[in-house]
């Protein structure tokens, strides 16, 4: 992988210590406490606002980031939302080839996507709010300009598999863990997490991996029916 010469997209110290504790309290640490004080809680209406609050608190800790990479994209507005289209169609063909691998090992639909189907059939309304913008700020913060921002600046390598490493763990651990077979869909999750750190890379643009985010998010959404 070339170096890149665009100026680096980089959070503040505070930033990268902010969004990368809040990953654990993300996955586990908050849904907890939301369940605690709210027990009727739907599923839907958990991961909602686990979303929305993670969204909320990111953002404000994030704003400057943001701010500033939202000025690079007024810049070359062209040039990153190509750079996402280019993204998109390269994870489309990636994921379709692990897809015929996965499927050959194991035939059933990925649990993942299954549980986002049943969810948008109950709650249409949180579940397209999840999956097209609160998922991908929230997870782009945490993944893309949280541990690999951070891993770079010692080692791309190492950046890029400990980022699409999490990734994949992130959307499979839940499954894997009633049964060991579902580990295999990390797999499916490995494409994707390249090409975010590849197109935020490329970019030097945050707002580059999240609007492919929200792309693969919305089509994949419509192509599952929901």
């Amino acid at each position: 992988m070339e170096e890149n010469r665009l100026p680096r997209s980089e959070m503040r110290p505070w930033q990268y210590a902010g969004v990368i504790l809040w990953l654990p309290m993300h996955v586990y640490g908050l849904p907890w406490l939301l369940l605690r004080c709210l027990p009727d809680l739907t599923v839907g209406g958990l991961n909602f606002w686990s979303y929305a609050i993670g969204a909320g608190l990111l953002t404000a800790l994030c704003l400057g980031f943001l701010r500033r990479d939202f000025d690079r994209l007024w810049e070359r507005p062209l040039y990153i939302l190509g750079q996402a289209l280019k993204g998109y169609f390269l994870l489309m063909a990636s994921e379709f080839l692990v897809s015929i691998l996965v499927y050959a090992i194991l035939p059933q639909a990925n649990p993942n996507n299954e549980a986002i189907l049943d969810l948008a059939r109950a709650e249409r309304g949180r579940i397209l709010a999840i999956t097209i913008v609160l998922a991908p700020l929230v997870e782009e913060l945490m993944f893309r300009g949280g541990v690999f921002g951070l891993l770079r600046r010692w080692n791309r390598y190492l950046a890029y598999g400990l980022c699409m490493l999490l990734f994949a763990l992130y959307h499979t651990w839940q499954y894997a863990l009633t049964d060991p077979i579902f580990w295999l869909y990390l797999l499916q999750y490995l494409p994707a997490g390249f090409i975010l750190c590849r197109s935020y890379e490329k970019t030097e643009c945050i707002w580059t991996a999240i609007l492919l985010h929200m792309l693969n998010n919305s089509i994949s959404l419509l192509a599952l029916g929901g």
